[in-house]
């Protein structure tokens, strides 16, 4: 949808066709934002998800519209900070209308739109400018441009659970994945970020009123977003890093943490509260952390904010210019770190969490080992060498722990086969950060590029809006730079058929 929008705001690429294949039910929605309960929300305000480049108030502008429609003002409003968190739903809404939007921009500027709903399946070279696209019932597409949209899939089965008897293997949408879960059943929900609260929060919206576990290796919960702030990054900015790409430089980890000192420092802050968050995720009781978090909504001190602010914001550029080491090294002890503190939970996602933690209905269990089905029915957890059992077991795992989508395997296979993508050991492909044009051999083709999840390996929070909208933009420039510079425009490409994009 992000790429639609860019692709109509340009006017600079000559039109020529765009062809989207997605199979699923829910096209510009994802698995998150299906219509839904009401309690399932965004986890960031509308001026944080806006898909339009440069219009932060894009997604605002559209709910202000909407809520004269449908009387629902304040209905969103969060009780403790006084922001907005709109429903999953209505963010879905809101995609589905302004990707409805790019494509009317599209035709009436003369391009041709087709949604085919299928896999594509294969790709091969077709000549030295052309690819040809294969979907699973076995046509063929031409084209000149392929970008990979796909998402993470569905959540990782960590246990091997699918298919038995109350395993639910995929929580969205809340409202259908939830509704068979008795309201007196014993539930363990594996898993401890934002989508195990929605699970819980699902479960409560649904009247369930048996003890609800939340099962993770670290038990380390989402952080609380406090009132929100306005701040213009200074130093450690997108700009910052790519001035340093583009000499060929690099950064070490200390050189990175100082800048954002030095960005904290221009606002009168330091790397105190954030230091102590990240000592309290694991070292805290849950509970406190929760209880602590909220009573901090209104805090002064604005560190953690800029810090939010700046790693969704710059993240993509600074991951490149880090080494290999460095990269390893933050994915395997930190990635649920900084999951943690930059993609917080809503005030109220975290009182009403806390409300049913006091109350007895909800545990945070660490040092899950293991779940199994049991033979009689149910299953039994492992954390910490001891045993217990339940009746319904929810898979709230993070999707991205896939190294790829299974739907889109066979793609990547039969790119990877045709030398036409490199497989990263992170997950996804190599891309160059600056177009992400995918990237084999060490060589940039132009032909190809990645949006989102494909690109995780290579480039850092690629699921952030934010980030979507930017490599985007990234990614419909370098597409223009191909058909307006000359000397690379294909020779035998017609008038009426210069573009077919994916």
């Amino acid at each position: 949808m992000c790429l639609l929008d860019a692709l109509a705001r340009d006017g600079g690429v000559p039109p020529g066709e765009v062809v989207v294949f997605e199979p699923s039910g829910h096209l510009w929605r994802g698995r998150p934002y299906q219509p839904d309960l009401p309690v399932v929300r965004v986890n960031a305000v509308p001026e944080d998800m806006s898909v339009r480049a440069g219009d932060t108030a894009h997604f605002a502008d559209w709910l202000v519209s909407r809520t004269l429609l449908t009387s629902s003002a304040g209905a969103h409003r969060d009780p403790h900070s006084g922001a907005t968190f709109v429903p999953r739903a209505v963010f879905g809404d809101y995609l589905e209308q302004s990707a409805r939007a790019a494509l009317r921009s599209l035709v009436a500027a003369g391009w041709g739109v087709r949604i085919v709903r299928d896999h594509v399946v294969r790709a091969e070279e077709s000549g030295p400018d052309e690819l040809v696209l294969g979907t699973s019932a076995g046509d063929a597409v031409t084209v000149d441009h392929a970008v990979l949209c796909f998402g993470a899939g569905t959540p990782v089965d960590v246990f091997g659970l699918a298919g038995t008897a109350g395993f639910v293997a995929e929580p969205y949408p809340t409202a259908s994945a939830l509704a068979r879960v008795a309201p007196d059943a014993d539930v363990v929900v594996i898993g401890s970020g934002l989508t195990a609260v929605d699970v819980v929060l699902g479960l409560d919206h649904l009247g369930h009123e048996g003890r609800i576990r939340l099962v993770s290796r670290r038990g380390v919960l989402p952080g609380v977003r406090q009132r929100p702030v306005h701040h213009r990054l200074r130093h450690f900015t997108p700009a910052h890093f790519r001035r340093i790409a583009a000499t060929g430089g690099t950064v070490t980890l200390p050189e990175v943490v100082a800048l954002m000192e030095t960005e904290l420092n221009s606002v009168g802050e330091d790397l105190t509260p954030v230091r102590a968050e990240i000592a309290a995720m694991t070292r805290e009781d849950p509970v406190e952390r929760l209880r602590r978090g909220l009573a901090e909504v209104d805090s002064p001190s604005i560190a953690l904010r800029v810090l939010q602010q700046a790693v969704p914001d710059a993240g993509p550029d600074v991951w490149p210019l880090l080494d290999e080491a460095a990269r390893t090294w933050l994915m395997a002890e930190h990635d649920r770190t900084v999951m943690s503190l930059c993609c917080p939970m809503p005030p109220a996602s975290a009182a009403r969490l806390l409300a049913l933690a006091e109350a007895g209905r909800v545990e945070f269990v660490r040092g899950v080992t293991d779940v199994r089905a049991r033979p009689g029915g149910g299953f039994t957890v492992t954390a910490d060498g001891v045993e217990s059992t339940a009746q319904v077991v929810v898979n709230a795992v993070n999707a991205r722990l896939h190294r790829r989508s299974g739907a889109a395997t066979p793609l990547l296979e039969s790119l990877a086969a045709a030398g036409l993508a490199e497989p990263h050991p992170r997950g996804g492909v190599r891309v160059l950060r600056a177009t992400s044009e995918l990237v084999t051999g060490g060589v940039a083709d132009p032909r190809l590029h990645a949006l989102g999840d494909p690109a995780r390996g290579s480039l850092f929070f690629t699921f952030g809006v934010q980030s979507l909208v930017d490599r985007a933009v990234d990614i419909v420039e370098s597409v223009r730079a191909r058909w307006t510079t000359p000397a690379l425009v294909p020779a035998d490409r017609s008038d009426d058929d210069r573009l077919q994009l994916i």
